[in-house]
């Protein structure tokens, strides 16, 4: 099974007066405009056959939707897993009820920089990855989906996917 993870773009800033709930804090016009961009470029990545989950935070849906509307695929489907702050041991258990060969899952940091280390180290690993907003990851399991039996297929910044033609 082939992983894609996404960043949500960008977001506005924390703002406990305008969105006292955070999960309702969306991405600002540029980075719309930008992920836009980035999304074509990704989709250069993808297989079609590919399955979208998103959190069910609004920038990560939107993010998703985004996505979605730059390769073939209908729809994104919401996942609590996905949410912020939920363990990565959560997503691993989705992912192993999947029959898919590719997924994307659409999320926030730390928990995708933390997903990719557990998957390519295993669940006790503390690597540090900078996985910026509209960055995108591959890894790839090759046979069961546990912690540390994951590889590394490729990282890419924005900025990289917003210039693939």
């Amino acid at each position: 099974m082939d992983v894609y993870l996404v960043r949500h773009a960008i977001a506005h800033e924390r703002n406990r007066k305008r969105w006292p709930n955070d999960a309702l804090r969306p991405l600002t016009p540029a980075g719309k405009q930008k992920f836009r961009k980035a999304a074509r470029g990704l989709a250069r990545l993808l297989p079609k056959s590919v399955q979208v989950f998103t959190s069910p935070y609004i920038r990560a849906r939107d993010t998703a939707s985004i996505l979605t509307a730059a390769t073939e695929v209908r729809k994104a489907t919401e996942r609590p897993e996905l949410a912020s702050g939920q363990p990565a041991r959560k997503t691993f258990e989705f992912l192993r009820t999947l029959k898919s060969k590719a997924v994307v899952l659409v999320g926030h940091e730390p928990n995708l920089s933390t997903l990719l280390a557990a998957a390519i180290a295993g669940e006790r690993a503390r690597t540090k990855i900078l996985f910026k907003k509209g960055g995108a990851a591959c890894f790839e399991f090759s046979g069961s989906v546990l912690a540390g039996q994951a590889t590394l297929k490729w990282l890419v910044p924005p900025r990289v996917l917003r210039h693939l033609k």
